[in-house]
This record gives structure tokens, sequence and C-alpha cells, in this order.
């Protein structure tokens, strides 16, 4: 039960092509958004989409796949953990950020 803690698998569209880095260690990073959406009538009867962005990264091999073969559009299902960081920026604000680290990838 440990590995449903935290969870998060999300099928949606990649936002635009993904960004790689390579750190000095020589990891490797890539960092996408991707949205989803849902749909909905309201009380007018009238269809609503709702898309939420999610910031993703993956790294090592992950990061790899990601760099060959996902491009803005594509449609992907992703598995892995909820990451939530806190920094100050260059005037002392504090600022807040939540990311999807991959764990898997399906292309579709």
């Amino acid at each position: 039960m440990n590995t449903l803690r935290n969870r998060v698998l999300l099928i949606g569209n990649v936002g635009s092509d993904p960004e790689i880095k390579t750190l000095e260690e020589g990891r490797k990073l890539a960092k996408l958004s991707v949205a989803t959406n849902e749909v909905y009538y309201n009380e007018k009867g009238e269809k609503v989409t709702d898309t939420q962005w999610h910031v993703v990264k993956a790294w090592g091999k992950l990061a790899d796949i990601v760099e060959k073969f996902v491009e803005k559009g594509k449609e992907v299902v992703l598995e892995g953990k909820l990451v939530h960081r806190t920094w100050e920026d260059k005037e002392g604000h504090k600022r807040y950020s939540t990311e999807i680290v991959v764990n898997e990838i399906l292309l579709l």
C-alpha cells in the first residue's frame, strides 16, 4: 500500500516541446507541461471544457525517452508522484510550485 500513498496518473496532451537539460554531473532532466481536459455541461446545458495544466519532470532514462519521442501535441499517459517545492525569489518573496515527477510514461 505504500506505493499508493503519493501516486498521480494523468492522461493528457503535451503543451509545448519539452525542455531538456543535462546537469553538471551528467544527469538528464526533461521538463514539460501537460494539459488535461474535463468536459461537462453547466446548468444551462452548455458544454464546458475545463483545462488544467501540470508541470511534469522526468529524470535519467525517462528524460532520454521524452527527448527522443515527445513533442508538442503528443498524447501521453504519465504515472508519478506529486512534489511540492518552496523557495524565495530574488526579491525575497516566497514562491511555491507543485510538480509531477514521472516514474513511468506511455506514448499514445
